[in-house]
């Protein structure tokens, strides 16, 4: 796998002149930025999709294995979902299946026995520190070609985005 010729065209490009072709006076150029982030992170994730299908888990599952493997304690379902951006629902549905999966397990909160933490088991966190690293290289691999500058540059300006999304901008 090389490093993209920098003259080509991606798909992206070509989706903008598809644009430009339906509706010639309309501005597409947020797509430039947009539309490769998305692109990029479906692409990312259908790598991730296929590296976990030997497993059994799903990539949301796997998402809130990460969450418990990053965690220095046990956690609630809520603060799960917190981290994982999904629904209470889903959450609670991902951990019944990572349960019986043997990835995860419950626990009573000591002080509220209404209130169940979730936590690793010590095949889920195998599976979290095989599957990490491997993910981590696909990621590295696909900023080949970036040098550090470019890479830090890339990152600022990607921060940039994430705070406006994360301050309401649509609230």
């Amino acid at each position: 796998m090389g490093v993209a010729n920098r003259s080509e065209d991606d798909f992206i490009d070509r989706v903008r002149r598809e644009w430009k072709r339906a509706y010639p006076d309309f501005d597409t150029a947020p797509v430039e930025v947009m539309g490769r982030i998305a692109r990029i992170n479906a692409q990312s994730l259908h790598q991730l999709d296929r590296a976990l299908a030997s497993s059994g888990v799903s990539r949301a599952e796997f998402d809130v294995m990460s969450a418990l493997a990053r965690s220095d304690r046990p956690l609630r379902a809520s603060e799960v979902t917190a981290v994982t951006m999904v629904s209470g629902a889903a959450t609670t549905k991902h951990a019944d299946r990572l349960a019986k999966l043997g990835y995860v397990e419950r626990q009573r909160f000591e002080h509220d026995g209404r209130v169940v933490l979730l936590q690793l088991t010590d095949a889920g966190r195998a599976l979290v520190e095989a599957e990490f690293p491997r993910r981590v290289e696909r990621d590295r691999q696909v900023l080949t070609g970036l040098d550090e500058d470019e890479r830090a540059q890339l990152t600022a300006l990607l921060k940039r985005i994430s705070l406006n999304i994360d301050s309401g901008i649509w609230d």
